[in-house]
């Protein structure tokens, strides 16, 4: 129990730092941009995108409880700014968050390593994909929860190892620019 609370007391404590602010402003609005430019509707319950992509690297550099914020807030922004399918609903909001939470637990200030990362991905699609988004679906549309979470499943069976993927190489990348020389100097995490 410790542990998870000092887990959280430190990502709480990266708010703090003016850049860390700065970074996090900046990886909402290429989320923004991403979401525009991004998202391919394969089916009106199944949709492709790369706009969590930013949500990830905050999850990385700042934590779970971060990662849940930066996740929520930017849920809602993303809706009002382009609102897909209709009236706003809280439990999309509330699975971004749980997914923020389960990425900063595994990633956060840890080694960027292709099994951890697949583990995260694996956890989110199964609990947050496959349960509850399917669950919010199938409340909302008036459809029989197992009758959409085949087509759910096999979607995101797909996708887990694509996004680990992408994910391994984005995570890579960061922890590479951000341990250069031209950055450690503006670095304060």
């Amino acid at each position: 129990m410790h542990k998870i609370k000092k887990l959280y007391s430190e990502s709480f404590q990266e708010l703090k730092v003016t850049q860390n602010l700065v970074l996090c402003g900046m990886l909402a609005a290429l989320a923004v941009v991403l979401n525009y430019t991004t998202s391919i509707f394969i089916t009106p319950t199944i949709r492709i995108g790369f706009s969590g992509l930013p949500n990830r690297i905050v999850e990385f550099l700042f934590g779970p409880a971060i990662g849940a914020v930066f996740g929520g807030m930017l849920d809602i922004l993303k809706y009002f700014l382009k609102p897909d399918g209709g009236a706003f609903f809280f439990g999309y909001t509330f699975n971004v968050m749980i997914a923020g939470i389960l990425y900063g637990s595994i990633l956060y200030r840890k080694p960027v390593r292709l099994w951890r990362i697949f583990i995260a991905e694996l956890l989110v699609k199964l609990i947050v994909n496959c349960g509850l988004n399917t669950l919010w679906i199938s409340v909302l549309n008036g459809n029989a929860f197992l009758a959409i979470l085949p087509a759910r499943f096999l979607k995101n069976a797909i996708m887990l190892p694509i996004d680990t993927a992408v994910l391994f190489f984005t995570l890579t990348l960061t922890a590479k620019l951000l341990n250069s020389s031209d950055f450690r100097k503006y670095r304060k995490f």
